[in-house]
This record gives structure tokens, C-alpha cells and sequence, in this order.
């Protein structure tokens, strides 16, 4: 499970604004000599996702005039499949993705845990789960990382009414750990609202000059930040003394706007490719950057060339008659020259088949780094089975470095906050006493998940095809297999709901109940074949005693 209490070591960082403003400024200037790259990838794939990178927060306008520098659109296509295809692999809608266990867990407690994952399942995907996730999977992709923010949503009063994500903007995100292991716990989120949404937000809480604000200029923006990070030796219940603190503040004044906490860290923070000497890291965007550049460079004298192809160009001398400088080319146009011979057109000099081969291998090699030719599906004829197992081996190859990351930075992170959330506003039945108070772990059923276990999946088909082969002639074979093992393990790797699966005791009931229904079938089937065979002795014997008196 995640660690809910601060490290001991930690030096304690007290609630004041200076502090947090001093710190937020220091984590700016170490993030910034990473944020060309991102700001790159970002304008050869996903612009709009890269606003406010480099100080540069972009308008329509100033979206459309890089967006229109943007010749090729094939980065960005390929880098949509990538992130739809981790969203879908990792958090389908459709099925259930994860499972919960305990290990001293009885048939009661695992029934529980069942049924509150069902039910975590549901919670998360009918909240903005599935939108706000498509946006980081996007960020995962150009950058390499992303900040998803999870809370509960409440009502006018104050109540839990479910479950809240955000897709926080990488450009507003500053975080570092404090851990050994590296694994973040410390963020700072720089925003905007409004004076007069500050004002509704925290009331009394802030400035003078804001209040002012909020009367005289109303929709005037304020800088604020939103600072989390461990307590030393903390984990109350209280706000002000739970394991990690939550501080809001102007940043213009320095002034603290509230000091609250979290049982837990609140966002998911996970990193794909990490910097070496850095907390930050970069996405797989950044391996097909430079062929994105140069194929952008190419689509841009390929298009150059088709402008010559298409309009021509003339050569044309000045004879004191035709003056080029002032000549128009166009359809009913005459040209007044001492010659023909004046004006000609030139044949263009370039290779079209050239452009369009590298062109197309260009486009192949970004679609293979972002790994869209094997992930989307594929034209032509059926695949056979042989064909779908291969391909599937391939991308479990291809996505699973990715998977493990992503499966202790992320998944993890956001099944445990949410069921701590659910827990805490009593959303869940009381567990049983077999699993009060025991840790659980997160179990993944996802479709990566699943493809990681398929090679299990196909050693006991294998297996079992065998015994079918052997069985009618070496029945003994079967003591080499525990079959109710093989059976079990191979639904739980196809991820059958253990709703769906019987228990060992049910089993156990069931099959005593089927032997002594068979004994019981047995018994009256040999009663009834000696009451045959008493009748049969009887006749016999009458038949007898009729022949010897007669």
C-alpha cells in the first residue's frame, strides 16, 4: 500500500507563504531547462496540451499559426493511438481492472473485496474519470509524464457525493520527492482564478488587495499556488495534522490563504522515461522528435516543389520590350515581347518519387517509435490464431516496460486513494473481522495485465491438450496435474470475476453432495438388482417344484 505518514527525516516545512513561494520559485528554475523539449513535442503533436511551457500560453490564434507551421499530421495521429490504446489497456470502462486482496481474506472477506471493487469500478468511471485520463495519457505521451489530482466531489454543503479527478496542466506543476526510493510526494500547482472566484473561495481568507480587486476589477486574474507536501511524523485525523499538508497562497503578496491536509498523497504522478538527476522525465514523443522535425522539413519542399509543378516556372529575358519584373502569368493574358523565344518555362528539377519514398519512410519510423503500426488494427484478410498470439506477444513487449511503471506509479496510487476515499465517507459495507484492520494489495486484470499472462495462459491450454491426447491411454497421467489449480488459475489470467467462480468449500459441498446422491443411486440400483435376483430365484425354484410334481 502507499505510504500514508511522512518520512522521519524530513525537515519541516511550516505553513508560512514566504516559505512556500521561496520553494515554488526554486522548483521552477530546476524544471526549466527541461522545458524546450517538452515545448517541442508537444508542437509536433498535441499544441494545445504544451500551453504555458516556456511562459508561452497560447491563445486560438497562437494555436492556429503553430498548428499551421505543422505540415504533417502523423506524429500527432500516432501519439492519439498510443495514448487511446494505454487508456484502454490500462483503465477500460467496459470491465472491470483491477481486484483487491488480502491474505488472511476467508470466503466472506474475499466476497467483500469482490464486491467493493465492483463497486470502486463504478464510482470511478461514472465520475470524470475517463476524460480527464484521456488528457494525461496524452501527456504521458508528448512528455513522459502527467498530474491527475483525485478527491471526493461534494455538494452545497459540504457532503461526499462521489469521486473528483483533474488533469492538471504540466506547465502549472512543480513536484520533487523527498523519498529515498524517488517516488513523489511533494507538489506545487500554480494556477489562476479570478478575484472574484477567490473571493468566493475562501471568503475572508484573502488579501486586502484582492477584496479590493474582487469590487474594483472583478475578473482580474490572481496567481496562486497550491503547495502539497509530507508532515513530519504526522497522520491525525485533523486537517492541520494529517500526513500531508495542503496549503493555498497568493503568490503576488505571499499571503496564506488556508492550510488543510491529506490521509494520503492525492495525486498520481507517474513517469515513463525518468531524466537522469531529475525528478521530471520525457515521453516516447521525444524519441521520434527528430524524424518529426525532419519530416515536417520535407513536407515543406515536397509542397514547394508541388507549387512549382502545379503554377510553373518561367525564365525570361529583358529585351527592352518584356520586362519580367512587371510580366503576369494567367489564363487569357497577353505577353508583349520583341520574341518568343523571350519567355519559356523551365522544367522543375525536382524528384518526385525521391520526396514520396522518404517521405513514407519517415512516416513508418515515427508510427513504429510510437508503436501505431502494431497497436492499431490491421487491414487485409483474418489474422489466424497463431497470427493474433504473435502480435499480441509483440505489444505485451512493447507496452509492458511501460505497464510496470505506470502499474506502481499510477494505478496503484489511484485505486488505494480512491477506496481510502470511499472508506473514509462510508461508502462500503463493514468488512468481515477476518480482514479488519489487514492491508490489501492491488491486483490488476487489466487487457496489459491479461497479455502479460497470457504465456501461462497458453503453457496450460498446452497442457491440457496434452492430458486430452494421453488420458484414454495412460489414465495415471493425471496425477502430474492439480486440474482444479489449472482451472483456477487460467480464469483468474483471463480475468473471469470471482463472482463467477465458486469457492473451494462450495466446490468441496457440491462434489460430497454428488458422491452421496451417486452412493445413494448405487445403493438403490443394487437393491433393486437383488430384489431381481430373489425374484428370479423364487421362479426358479417354483418352476422347479412344478416339474418335480409333475
Amino acid at each position: 500500500m502507499y505510504a500514508s505518514k511522512a518520512p522521519s527525516n524530513l525537515t519541516p516545512v511550516a505553513a508560512s507563504a514566504a516559505q512556500i513561494v521561496r520553494r515554488m520559485n526554486a522548483m521552477k528554475a530546476l524544471r526549466l531547462p527541461h522545458e524546450y523539449v517538452w515545448r517541442d513535442c508537444f508542437d509536433h503533436s498535441f499544441i494545445l496540451r504544451g500551453s504555458g511551457l516556456q511562459q508561452d500560453q497560447l491563445s486560438a490564434q497562437n494555436a492556429i499559426d503553430r498548428r499551421a507551421r505543422l505540415v504533417d499530421s502523423t506524429a500527432t495521429d500516432a501519439g492519439r493511438i498510443l495514448a487511446a490504446s494505454m487508456q484502454g489497456g490500462l483503465t477500460p470502462a467496459n470491465a472491470r481492472w483491477f481486484a483487491l486482496d488480502v491474505q488472511t481474506a476467508d470466503d466472506a472477506g474475499k466476497a467483500w473485496l469482490d464486491s467493493v471493487a465492483d463497486q470502486l469500478h463504478v464510482e470511478i468511471h461514472n465520475a470524470n474519470f475517463d476524460s480527464e485520463s484521456l488528457d494525461c495519457m496524452l501527456d504521458m505521451v508528448a512528455a513522459g509524464w502527467f498530474v491527475m489530482f483525485i478527491d471526493d466531489a461534494k455538494d452545497e454543503n459540504g457532503r461526499s457525493v462521489g469521486l473528483s479527478f483533474e488533469s492538471w496542466p504540466l506547465a502549472e506543476c512543480y513536484f520533487s520527492s523527498s523519498r529515498s526510493d524517488g517516488t513523489v510526494d511533494t507538489v506545487y500547482h500554480v494556477y489562476q482564478r479570478t478575484a472574484e472566484q477567490c473571493v468566493a473561495e475562501f471568503g475572508d481568507a484573502v488579501s486586502a488587495m484582492v477584496k479590493k480587486k474582487a469590487v474594483d476589477t472583478p475578473d482580474e486574474m490572481i496567481d496562486l499556488v497550491h503547495a502539497i507536501y509530507p508532515r513530519v511524523g504526522s497522520n491525525g485525523k485533523l486537517a492541520k495534522s494529517m500526513a500531508f499538508a495542503s496549503c493555498k497562497a497568493e503568490i503576488a503578496n505571499q499571503h496564506l490563504l488556508v492550510e488543510g491536509g491529506f490521509h494520503e498523497f492525492p495525486c498520481a504522478i507517474p513517469r515513463m522515461n525518468r531524466i537522469p538527476g531529475s525528478p521530471y522525465a520525457v515521453g516516447p514523443m521525444f524519441d521520434a522528435l527528430p524524424d518529426a522535425r525532419m519530416l515536417n522539413q520535407l513536407k515543406r519542399m515536397d509542397l514547394a516543389n508541388a507549387d512549382l509543378a502545379i503554377a510553373g516556372m518561367w525564365i525570361a529575358k529583358d529585351d527592352g520590350v518584356l520586362n519580367p519584373r512587371t510580366v503576369k502569368v494567367g489564363a487569357r493574358k497577353i505577353i508583349v515581347a520583341n520574341d518568343t523565344e523571350s519567355m519559356k518555362p523551365l522544367v522543375s528539377g525536382g524528384n518526385w518519387q525521391l520526396a514520396d519514398e522518404r517521405i513514407a519512410q519517415l512516416q513508418a519510423a515515427i508510427r513504429k517509435l510510437l508503436m501505431a503500426d502494431q497497436l492499431q488494427p490491421q487491414d487485409g484478410p483474418a489474422m489466424t490464431a497463431t497470427e493474433i498470439h504473435a502480435r499480441i506477444a509483440l505489444i505485451r513487449q512493447q507496452l509492458g516496460p511501460t505497464f510496470g511503471r505506470m502499474q506502481s506509479e499510477y494505478l496503484r496510487m489511484l485505486v488505494e486513494r480512491c477506496f481510502w476515499l470511499g472508506y473514509r465517507a462510508g461508502a462500503f459495507p463493514p468488512p468481515p473481522q477476518s480482514i479488519a484492520g489487514a492491508n490489501f494489495t492491488v491486483r490488476y486484470t487489466n487487457p496489459l495485465a491479461r497479455a502479460q499472462n497470457l504465456e501461462d495462459v497458453t503453457a496450460i491450454q498446452n497442457a491440457l491438450a496434452f492430458i486430452l491426447q494421453v488420458q484414454p491411454f495412460q489414465p495415471e497421467v493425471l496425477d502430474n496435474y492439480d486440474l482444479d489449480e489449472m482451472s483456477r488459475t487460467l480464469s483468474e489470467a483471463q480475468g473471469v470475476p470471482q463472482k463467477c467462480m465458486r469457492d473451494m468449500q462450495a466446490v468441496m459441498a457440491l462434489r460430497k453432495a454428488r458422491a452421496q446422491q451417486q452412493a445413494a443411486q448405487q445403493q438403490q440400483a443394487q437393491a433393486q438388482q437383488l430384489q431381481g435376483m430373489a425374484a428370479d430365484a423364487a421362479f426358479k425354484g417354483a418352476q422347479q417344484r412344478a416339474a418335480n410334481a409333475a
